[in-house]
């Protein structure tokens, strides 16, 4: 019972929809979701350890950069978080689309040593 408590309370949070909704399209470090969102890196790092907690993402760390994409391992979860992410209107999260496209365009532009490994990785290869 407790776990589908976390679970329903950690997609309680609008700001932890906007993320799991950035995670959709694959993905991201935390960098990114700080840029996107417009926040600081503490509460970021915040709702991602809620969304953590309640096994509806995993994170690997890579140095002192930390990855984030959704967990899609239990049944319950992968139904849940396509359910939620069908009905999160895109035009509720096109300012988070825009600027995380924006963040990653000027990274892009500093060159590889402003971002972290999987985006050097994309700006050396692309």
């Amino acid at each position: 019972m407790q776990k589908l408590t976390s679970l329903f309370k950690a997609l309680s949070e609008e700001k932890r929809l906007r993320i799991i909704k950035l995670l959709e399209g694959g993905e991201l470090c935390v960098c990114d979701i700080v840029a996107a969102l417009n926040m600081s890196q503490p509460k970021v790092s915040f709702h991602l350890n809620i969304l953590k907690e309640a096994g509806l993402i995993k994170d690997r760390k890579d140095g002192r950069w930390i990855y984030y994409r959704i967990d899609d391992s239990d049944m319950l979860r992968r139904f849940l978080l396509l359910t939620v992410m069908e009905r999160i209107f895109e035009g509720a999260v096109s300012k988070d689309s825009k600027r995380l496209g924006a963040f990653m365009k000027n990274k892009a532009k500093k060159g590889s040593a402003a971002a972290c490994k999987s985006c050097r990785e994309d700006i050396d290869n692309g």
